[in-house]
């Protein structure tokens, strides 16, 4: 299934005008944030489905609570415990597609949730995890934008990797930052020379191509203003500061996805297809522990390590005994190595005081941040 070229032609109009008011210019972060958030035209504002196993469903990509409800379930133990620490009873899910991990933990949770807060800015995708979350209708609720206050659990599964980011060029020793402009009605890369630069040196002269990530970063600094009481805990593909700008990473993260194939070209189909950058976890740690916050709400670094390190942790190989076998066959992809294993990793922060986090009991990598 493709996008209808009505929506892709208009959503190209719409970007092009927003060059043209810029003055022909637009950095990637904004070229991003209009690809992938346009109301009704963006990748994520459109109707067609995203998630799912196969691509004859018309998905892009699989998630992991989209591939066996056993990740859920697993999640929900970390879940449970952030919530009995920090005395709240309500679960805040930002970017909960199509609502498969919203039912995951709300079943397995039971009574220990006393409200499900929904943030997403998806019309269609709201459509999408109401039907799916009819049995919760009671407890659910959902927002498009952050009150002045709140308390609970915060849960973001692959949130941050769909932030628009920044892209930087170091080309004959100067940093510039990409972005896009019009040639012949096309979208071409543009790079200018800019002060900008990532935030530790990259060793060598040669070419390099990077991110930076000033909105997740601000995200969740807005969080620690807003969140009195509670945890944070992410999960997404990414690495620590050193591994990310490792100077062998020359040709950066960013990478879009469409049909369950990959590619490098953000430019082409635009709306038709996710566009994604890894995760910089040094630098949302950072950005939450330097953050000046009263006292007894300050981020507390509770854990960092691989997704599957936190999900044998939290039980799912004691859950796997008691599933089905395909069932069983699809969990293991969520620890394996070469699946998502070791690609993604889970960071746990909380306010108040620390604890030792039941995911984080074996194999923590927060030295390496």
């Amino acid at each position: 299934m493709t996008e209808p070229p009505s929506l892709t032609t208009a959503l190209h109009s719409h970007i092009a005008q927003a060059i043209g008011a810029a003055g022909g210019w637009i950095g990637f972060d904004r070229f991003m944030a209009l690809a992938l958030y346009t109301p009704g035209l963006g990748y994520y504002a459109g109707g067609l489905p995203k998630f799912g196993h196969l691509p004859q469903s018309g998905s892009d990509f699989v998630t992991a609570p989209e591939l066996t409800p056993l990740f859920g379930q697993a999640l929900a133990v970390q879940v449970r415990e952030a919530l009995e620490r920090t005395q709240t009873r309500e679960l805040w899910e930002f970017g909960a597609g199509s609502g498969a991990l919203a039912l995951q933990l709300l079943d397995a949770l039971g009574d220990a949730v006393q409200r499900y807060t929904i943030v997403d800015l998806s019309g269609s995708l709201r459509a999408r995890q109401q039907e799916r979350l009819a049995a919760h209708a009671h407890k659910l609720r959902w927002l498009d934008a952050l009150p002045d206050a709140m308390e609970g659990v915060v849960v973001g599964n692959e949130l941050l990797d769909a932030m628009p980011v920044q892209l930087l060029l170091r080309q004959g020793g100067q940093w510039h930052e990409r972005g896009v402009t019009l040639e012949q009605g096309a979208f071409v890369w543009q790079d200018r020379p800019t002060p900008l630069a990532p935030p530790i040196p990259i060793e060598g002269t040669h070419d390099y191509l990077t991110e930076i990530h000033p909105q997740a970063e601000a995200f969740v600094r807005t969080l620690g203003e807003k969140l009195r009481r509670g945890a944070l805990l992410l999960i997404d593909y990414g690495f620590g500061e050193r591994e990310y700008y490792h100077p062998q990473r020359h040709m950066g993260t960013l990478m879009c996805h469409r049909a369950h194939q990959a590619d490098d070209n953000p430019l082409m189909d635009v709306g038709a297809k996710d566009i994604t950058a890894h995760v910089n976890f040094t630098g949302i740690v950072l950005a939450a522990q330097e953050q000046p916050l009263p006292v007894g709400q300050e981020w507390q670094l509770l854990g960092y390590t691989s997704q599957a390190h936190f999900l044998i942790n939290c039980g799912l190989p004691q859950a796997m005994e008691q599933a089905p076998l395909q069932e069983r066959a699809l969990a293991a992809k969520l620890l394996m190595e070469h699946e998502m294993g070791e690609l993604f990793q889970v960071l746990l922060l909380a306010k108040g005081a620390p604890w030792e986090a039941v995911g984080f009991a074996h194999g923590d990598r927060s030295h390496r941040l």
